[in-house]
């Protein structure tokens, strides 16, 4: 928990609490259902709650805002963004129904009313958003076409509205397509060893009716 107010002191007393609440509950619904690798469960705060904050970093999102967290999984980026941003609204969407149950009761444990959890797809759904995030589901030219028209038409961000993806390693031959995406780099943020090859890949998408 420490490792959260390092990056982010500004931090208020129920989201330090609501943060602070994540371990328990998660090594107690791994123990049920396993949304997070055993490896990972005990680097928890680094591995996964602020590596999800990564995002953050890049673009803060404004009130009445609206996020999406495509194969959210147990909860990530989403989760953890939903904490940090209590009036923007976030919608977690993922394929398999268990990790949706386990998002649905940890976002109710630590008293989030800013997020919506449902199982299906991304193709799917209807409604569009400021921003689509995910952390490494597929590669980038599949996931763009899953979101392509779920962006609103107007941009209220420094950004514009589009994706920011979690990803690692060496990404220049699958993004060579985008001459538009931006890279920014975890490691100048954040000096633990995980992030070394990790990135946020920011991509504008044009509004599609």
């Amino acid at each position: 928990m420490d490792i959260i107010l390092k990056y982010f002191p500004e931090l208020t007393d129920i989201q330090i609490k609501q943060f602070a609440q994540l371990e328990n509950l998660y090594k107690d619904w791994n123990s049920k259902i396993n949304v997070i690798s055993r490896k990972d469960i005990d680097e928890l705060y680094i591995r996964h709650v602020l590596h999800a904050l990564g995002i953050a970093k890049v673009q803060r999102f404004k009130p009445g805002s609206h996020v999406m967290d495509v194969g959210t999984g147990g909860g990530f980026p989403g989760i953890p963004l939903a904490i940090l941003f209590p009036e923007t609204q976030f919608y977690l969407i993922d394929a398999i129904g268990k990790k949706i149950k386990v998002v649905n009761a940890v976002a109710e444990a630590i008293g989030l009313t800013n997020v919506i959890a449902e199982h299906g797809r991304a193709e799917k759904v209807k409604q569009e958003f400021d921003f689509i995030v995910s952390r490494a589901v597929t590669n980038m030219p599949d996931f763009v076409k899953w979101v392509r028209n779920k962006v609103k038409k107007d941009s209220v961000h420094d950004f514009k509205n589009g994706i920011l993806y979690l990803k690692g390693g060496d990404l220049s031959e699958e993004l060579a397509i985008y001459q538009n995406v931006q890279l920014f780099d975890l490691p100048d943020y954040f000096v633990e060893d995980f992030f070394e090859t990790k990135k946020v890949v920011y991509l504008p998408m044009k509004y599609k009716k």
